[in-house]
Order: structure tokens, then C-alpha cells, then sequence
């Protein structure tokens, strides 16, 4: 399975079952929220999300590949932990860049709203389900 085939995948069964196989060990993230280096602490990150995040779901609107770098365009919506469980939704693109061995060296995401927007809507939105 080829790197896109296998990133659209995971993409649509995240954050359960990663491959984390196709990422380099010293892997850069960066988002937002969180900015490290190591696999180590991007597995507890997505573990971190599996855990605290509900109903989460993670669509992947479409993924393309230029030389050594793949950027996917996607949106992660879930229901936060809160008494009156609002709906929240991010809207995004990946950068991710591809070292020789064809792994994963850099995963960068780049939201389409700001922190204050995301906190807005744990604030001031309601789950309609």
C-alpha cells in the first residue's frame, strides 16, 4: 500500500489504529495547539485525543502528493466534554514532508479558523443531537 492510500485510511478510521509506521522518529508536529519532535509524543497526542475527544470524526476532503510533499485538506469535528456537549469543528490542511526513506519527517496543520473561534464554539454552541 502506497503512502496516500495508506494515509487516506488512517484519515478515515482516526484517531483509532494509526500507522504509525510511516512516520520518522523524530517527527516534527506542529499545530495550533501543540508544537514537538518524536513519535513518542505524537502517539500520546493522538491517544490524548482518542481519549478526551467524543464522537470524533475526521473527514478527508482530498489528498495530493508533489515530489516529497503530500498535503491533505480535512475537517475534525467532535462533541466536547462538557454538561451541554457542543459540536465543535475544524476546518484545515495538512502539510506533511516526506524524508528518502519515504517517511513522515514533518507534519504541519494550518486551521481555517483561529483559537478563539474554536473556543467560541464550546461556548456559545449547542449539540442538536
Amino acid at each position: 500500500m502506497d503512502i496516500l492510500e495508506t494515509l487516506k485510511a488512517d484519515y478515515q478510521r482516526f484517531p483509532v489504529n494509526q500507522t504509525y509506521s510511516i512516520y520518522a522518529k523524530d517527527v516534527y508536529f506542529q499545530d495550533a495547539v501543540f508544537k514537538f519532535r518524536g513519535l513518542e509524543i505524537y502517539k500520546w497526542m493522538i491517544k490524548f485525543i482518542q481519549t478526551f475527544f467524543l464522537n470524533l470524526k475526521m473527514d478527508l476532503h482530498n489528498i495530493q502528493q508533489q515530489e516529497n510533499t503530500i498535503k491533505t485538506e480535512w475537517t475534525l469535528s467532535w462533541d466536547a466534554a462538557l454538561p451541554w456537549k457542543p459540536r465543535i469543528s475544524i476546518s484545515g490542511w495538512s502539510e506533511l514532508r516526506l524524508n528518502n526513506e519515504g517517511l513522515i519527517i514533518s507534519h504541519i496543520d494550518y486551521w481555517h479558523c483561529s483559537q478563539l473561534d474554536v473556543l467560541k464554539q464550546h461556548l456559545f454552541s449547542r449539540n442538536k443531537g
